[in-house]
């Protein structure tokens, strides 16, 4: 029997908590909750002694699988590569289905927040871009077609 029930969230790690939570409420997810973080359980869980974090919890309207981004006051957070490519080992995007694509790239770009390459469309079917988000992540936008 497999181990796996569903598929609960992603988590990842940044510097600027609140801006990186705003640019994906901004998105359209939702706070599902908020906490800091510290003692045993973590400290266990992630195999950093005397560890502090802050966790957002986020989530698509109506629910689904969530997108958890801490940041840890303690010890310091590393750098990671803001500049990766989709081609670099590890979590390389976090992706989103959108009504709009243009509207969201063109919306985001006025933010400051580029296309990593261009539009692209699949077998008439999807139209997907990636976009550097904050820190660096990539989001992957697709629009489904006709």
């Amino acid at each position: 029997m497999p181990a796996i029930r569903r598929f609960d969230h992603v988590g990842v790690t940044v510097a600027d908590l609140d801006a990186v939570t705003a640019f994906f409420v901004d998105l359209g997810l939702e706070v599902r909750g908020s906490q800091e973080v510290e003692g045993e359980f973590l400290d266990t869980v992630c195999g950093i002694p005397n560890s502090r974090t802050r966790i957002v919890m986020l989530s698509p309207p109506g629910g689904g699988t969530c997108l958890e981004l801490s940041s840890f006051s303690r010890p310091e957070h590393t750098p990671g590569s803001p500049t990766a490519m989709a081609n670099e080992l590890g979590l390389r995007n976090v992706a989103f289905e959108v009504e709009d694509l243009q509207g969201t790239v063109d919306r985001l770009a006025a933010q400051g927040y580029g296309l990593v390459g261009g539009v692209g469309e699949y077998e008439h079917s999807w139209r997907m871009a990636y976009l550097r988000g904050p820190e660096g992540i990539i989001v992957a936008l697709a629009e489904r077609l006709g």
